[in-house]
């Protein structure tokens, strides 16, 4: 049940683009053509899924406060974090190499059409924002770190293919000239954006006293955890 509830709270509601904004200058650039954000966002998908559960095993045995002691009791007391976004970033980049050798021997035409945007997700904020929000929400195990990755992968996957459907078909549209381009694709973000916010009651529900149970519970984490990942997200954007 806690992987089902991650699985789609980590596309619906907790979606990368509609939720944080992260990774927006992909999101952008790539999405004019539905086949080259299909690319893009199978190679999203596939790096988060990698990166996710190998920085989590990072920050388990490296990174946090006294991660080390299984080294001895001597390292016990040492504390890494303060290397925790050059751990991430090396990771991602050294996945992102991978995937950019493999799109390029298989699919020279999507790795041209692709262009500068393959190699940047290195650098793209929701690659870096998928492992950040796995170590603030202080996920348990290595099934859940990889179960976040694809579904995380996944919403934004689903966030560029909508938004480059809609960018084909209103080609064809009659848009008032001062919103051609980016203007529209902002306005009609900032709507799916609206949109799925009402995922959020995908969680909620049964009857009026686990309701009640459930917010006297649960509220205080719950503005916790979206305090912590509004901090994250805004650290990112600074970062990038």
């Amino acid at each position: 049940m806690e992987h089902i509830e991650l699985f789609f709270k980590s596309i619906f509601i907790d979606n990368m683009v509609f939720a944080t904004f992260l990774g927006m200058c992909s999101y952008l650039a790539v999405s004019k053509k539905v086949s080259t954000a299909v690319g893009l966002g199978a190679a999203v998908v596939f790096v988060l899924a990698v990166t996710v559960p190998v920085n989590w095993l990072l920050d388990q045995y490296i990174l946090q406060p006294g991660a080390l002691k299984w080294l001895g009791a001597e390292y016990a007391d040492y504390d890494l974090s303060f290397l925790s976004f050059i751990m991430f970033i090396a990771t991602i980049a050294t996945m992102v190499q991978l995937v950019e050798i493999v799109v390029e021997k298989f699919s020279p035409s999507l790795y041209n059409s692709l262009g500068i945007f393959l190699p940047l997700i290195a650098v793209n904020c929701a690659i870096l924002g998928g492992s950040l929000f796995m170590q603030s929400r202080e996920i348990q195990s290595i099934g859940l770190a990889f179960n976040y990755g694809i579904s995380s992968g996944i919403g934004w996957f689903l966030a560029i293919l909508a938004i480059a459907a809609i960018r084909e078909k209103i080609r064809y549209s009659n848009v008032p000239a001062p919103l051609r381009g980016l203007g529209i694709t902002f306005i009609i973000t900032g709507l799916m954006a609206i949109g799925f916010m009402s995922f959020g009651g995908m969680l909620t529900g049964g009857d009026d006293e686990a309701a009640e149970e459930t917010e006297t519970a649960e509220v205080a984490p719950v503005n916790e955890n979206t305090t912590e990942d509004i901090e994250v997200a805004n650290n990112i954007k600074v970062i990038k």
